[in-house]
């Protein structure tokens, strides 16, 4: 009966843990900040791309640069 007990008490325990694991990480990377710097940082990404192509090109890659950067920060 207490070999049982403690078993069950551990994978209880474990369960526990793992869930306020992921409840942290998920509360840390969706929080305002972090959405802000992934944003950031995959706008930055995409204007690299256009460097280099004509002015009309150019324009083009960042109007969708920057409706990608919006719809990211989730404003309409």
């Amino acid at each position: 009966m207490g070999k049982k007990l403690i078993r069950v008490t551990s994978f209880i325990s474990a369960i526990s843990f793992l869930s306020y694991l992921v409840f942290i990480f998920l509360r840390n990377y969706n929080s305002p900040e972090n959405i802000e710097k992934r944003c950031t940082a995959k706008f930055q990404k995409d204007v690299k791309k256009g460097l280099g192509k004509s002015d009309e090109e150019w324009g083009l890659n960042m109007d969708i640069t920057s409706e990608n950067y919006f719809k990211c920060m989730k404003i309409p």
